[in-house]
C-alpha cells in the first residue's frame, strides 16, 4: 500500500480499491475538492471553542464542563491522531475538579465544516464515553448521523492534504 494510502488502511477491499485507484491516477485530489469545495471559517481558537459549546449544549448538556478547545499543530505528529481529549482530575479543598480538553490537529483549519464537525462530535463524545465502544459510535451518530462517511471522508482529506503539501 502507498504510504500515502496508509490513512484508510484498515479499511474493506470494496472502499480501498476505488479509493487506490483514484489516488494512483491522480484524481482524488480533483474529486475530493469537488466533493467538499469550501473551507470552514473557524480559524480562531475562540471561534472553535464556541463552535465545539454549541454542539456539546445540544447534544450533552449534562456531560462534563468543558476547559479548553484548542487547534494543535503537534498533535499529527506525535500521535498519528487527528484529535485528542484530556481529563485531569485535581483535589481541590476536599473536592475533585477535572478539567476536559479537546485539541484539534491544526490541520483541520483548512477542513471543509463537516469534516471539523466530525473530529468535534468524535472528542465530545469521549466526555461520556472513554473507549471506542459500541456506545461511544451510537453518541457519534446521534450527534452526527453522516459520522462514518464523515469519518472516512477525513482520511481522505488527509490523503489529498499530503498530496498538495509533497507538491
Amino acid at each position: 500500500m502507498e504510504p500515502a494510502l496508509r490513512y484508510i488502511q484498515g479499511y474493506p477491499e470494496h472502499i480501498i480499491t476505488p479509493v487506490t485507484k483514484m489516488y494512483q491516477d491522480g484524481r482524488l485530489a480533483a474529486w475530493f475538492n469537488q466533493r467538499y469545495p469550501d473551507q470552514h471559517t473557524i480559524k480562531s481558537e475562540k471561534a472553535l471553542f464556541d463552535y465545539t459549546m454549541a454542539i456539546k449544549n445540544r447534544y450533552m448538556k449534562k456531560t462534563a464542563l468543558l476547559r479548553k478547545v484548542t487547534y494543535d499543530n503537534k498533535i499529527h505528529l506525535i500521535n498519528n491522531a487527528l484529535g485528542l481529549h484530556t481529563y485531569v482530575a485535581k483535589v481541590h479543598g476536599g473536592k475533585i475538579k477535572s478539567n476536559n480538553e479537546i485539541k484539534i490537529a491544526s490541520v483541520f483549519k483548512q477542513a471543509p465544516e463537516p469534516l471539523l464537525r466530525m473530529l468535534v462530535v468524535h472528542e465530545l463524545a469521549h466526555l461520556k464515553e472513554k473507549e471506542h465502544n459500541k456506545a461511544f459510535y451510537q453518541l457519534c451518530c446521534h450527534m452526527e448521523p453522516d459520522y462514518h462517511q464523515l469519518e472516512l471522508d477525513a482520511r481522505l482529506f488527509m490523503i489529498v492534504k499530503d498530496l498538495t503539501d509533497s507538491k
